[in-house]
């Protein structure tokens, strides 16, 4: 089940659409915001809470992959579930590559909107646990001074003491003593804890390029 803080957002131009879905999240026992544009939906505050947009394709001013375009560009992940009255296979092919969950058309089984919606709150609150590991791990390593730094570059890279002490021009004893403080600074348990930390540390910089 979503947990009881997801929040899904419908932004659809028709009313009577807006309403149904809006009463049909509703008896699913999900938070629900309905919205009459893109617009409308990019000027209401962010909401921090395991999050789904329920966008239609065709809007007045910007369209649903418009606002899909926009919300990428900000780097505001939310997972969209796209509905549209129009068999636009084209359309549907970019939205699902630009990274939509699913892509419905009118007239859809409330059963697979549900689904849908489920499975885009499931997905958010991953990616929500993942950026909060990755913002905790660069704190740990925004603790390091720039010496543990240098010593935790060289020790997942496959470094013995000694040879990180002759590559860093310092002792093999003072390796040891900042190896020990980078591990308890990373709350490492092991040399392959840290390593992995290393890496995901790696790939989140090399995703905010």
């Amino acid at each position: 089940m979503p947990p009881s803080d997801a929040l899904i957002a419908v932004v659809d131009d028709d009313p009577s659409v807006r309403e149904s879905l809006e009463s049909l999240i509703r008896s699913a026992g999900l938070r629900v915001e309905a919205f009459a544009s893109a617009q409308e939906f990019l000027a209401r505050p962010q909401v921090d809470a395991p999050s789904c947009l329920v966008l239609d394709l065709q809007l007045p001013g910007l369209s649903g992959l418009d606002l899909q375009k926009q919300l990428a560009d900000v780097n505001l992940e939310i997972p969209i579930v796209f509905i549209t009255g129009h068999g636009n296979v084209p359309a549907s092919v970019q939205a699902m590559k630009a990274g939509a969950l699913e892509f419905l058309t009118k007239p859809f089984a409330e059963e697979d909107l549900l689904r849908a919606i489920e499975q885009a709150i499931e997905r958010d609150q991953r990616a929500r646990q993942r950026h909060s590991e990755i913002s905790d791990l660069r704190a740990r390593y925004e603790s390091l001074t720039p010496r543990e730094r240098e010593v935790m570059e060289q020790v997942v890279a496959g470094l013995l003491n000694k040879q990180a002490a002759a590559e860093l021009k310092i002792t093999e004893f003072t390796v040891k003593v900042h190896r020990g403080q980078v591990m308890r600074k990373m709350h490492a348990n092991s040399l392959a804890d840290l390593v992995r930390m290393a890496e995901k540390l790696r790939t989140s910089s090399e995703k905010m390029l």
